[in-house]
């Protein structure tokens, strides 16, 4: 007990209840509460993730929507989309599709 109260009388900040109060307060928020600083940290760097994919995403709904735009005031345009991407054709029309292999051997 001697050396309590010496260490105590050596610092006595520590011997403050006040001050001990408000550490054991500090310590429980930044490592055992629920929202503690490694789950703020996680939360953030999710966030940031996220609000990249959404400014992609609405780029491409922009880009969607300039194309969609196009093709309706445009019939060469829908006719030429509708060739290329879902490969349709007039009635006496045939369709060659030329698909490049890979060279495999090495």
């Amino acid at each position: 007990m001697k050396k309590l109260n010496e260490f105590f009388r050596n610092y006595p900040l520590l011997g403050n209840r006040y001050f001990l109060t408000f550490a054991f307060f500090l310590v429980w928020i930044m490592f055992f509460d629920k929202n503690d600083l490694i789950t703020q940290y996680k939360d953030r760097q999710v966030l940031y993730e996220l609000r990249k994919e959404k400014k992609y995403y609405q780029s491409e709904i922009q880009s969607t929507r300039k194309q969609l735009d196009e093709l309706l005031s445009d019939s060469k345009s829908l006719e030429k989309f509708a060739r290329e991407q879902h490969l349709m054709k007039k009635a006496n029309e045939d369709i060659w599709l030329v698909v490049d292999q890979p060279n495999t051997s090495n």
